[in-house]
């Protein structure tokens, strides 16, 4: 078997590369430590059984870095492994089409067992999410994801550089490319997210980030909980 682990914290990627030994002793195991590099390998790859994804990577906003990996490869297994524990978040990784959601607080046994559920085709989340009430993604939120579904796996690229700040000039040089090809990215990016400017699209993107998504969860519960009070 041929797994691959995205992480930049080489504490947490030694960790996950002993919990994948434990389910499979004779695996091949990569490693990455961003989603860049991960997608360079993804590309040289014939086969791959699973991927092990961190959601804080450098140089992604929220669960784009998801939505980068799964639309590039759709038929890889995705687990995404996470220290962001808030239900909104979870609904939104799972979302996405995630095979499972292990928490970075787990033992090495409990993370080779939630991968080898995944291995058998079950999807593994947190007891306590599983506990819970199960929570939709905010409206405007769900709706971008919907919406950044329909760009390309370069366009989606673009759109990380460009909530980095970066330009038409440097956006080129790193990805090799003229500008005036970035030029046409960008109004594709613009056409297909519904905004008119570059500065809305990043203001567009905030909507995934984690402490947007927490925010709008805790808000949507707290109506809940006055809808129920009312009633």
């Amino acid at each position: 078997m041929r797994f691959l682990i995205v992480e930049d914290h080489p504490l947490f990627r030694e960790a996950l590369e002993g919990a994948l030994k434990m389910v499979a002793p004779e695996a091949d195991i990569l490693q990455a430590t961003s989603i860049d590099s991960a997608l360079e390998l993804l590309s040289a790859m014939a086969e791959l059984d699973l991927i092990l994804l961190d959601l804080s990577m450098p140089g992604t906003t929220g669960l784009s870095g998801i939505i980068r990996v799964r639309k590039a490869f759709p038929k890889i297994p995705v687990v995404i492994v996470s220290g962001h524990q808030d239900p909104q978040i979870i609904s939104g990784a799972l979302s996405l089409g995630v095979a499972g959601y292990i928490l970075k607080s787990s033992s090495k046994q409990d993370l080779a067992q939630a991968i080898g559920e995944v291995l058998r085709g079950s999807v593994c989340v947190p007891g306590a999410y599983r506990s819970t009430r199960p929570q939709r993604v905010a409206g405007p939120a769900q709706d971008l994801i919907k919406r950044l579904h329909d760009l390309t796996p370069q366009q989606l690229r673009v759109l990380e550089m460009l909530k980095r700040g970066l330009q038409n000039k440097q956006i080129a040089y790193e990805l090799k490319i003229s500008e005036t090809t970035v030029k046409v990215h960008v109004s594709d990016i613009l056409r297909k997210l519904n905004v008119l400017s570059r500065t809305k699209a990043i203001v567009e993107m905030s909507r995934i980030d984690f402490a947007t998504l927490a925010t709008e969860g805790t808000r949507t519960k707290h109506n809940r909980a006055q809808s129920d009070r009312q009633e």
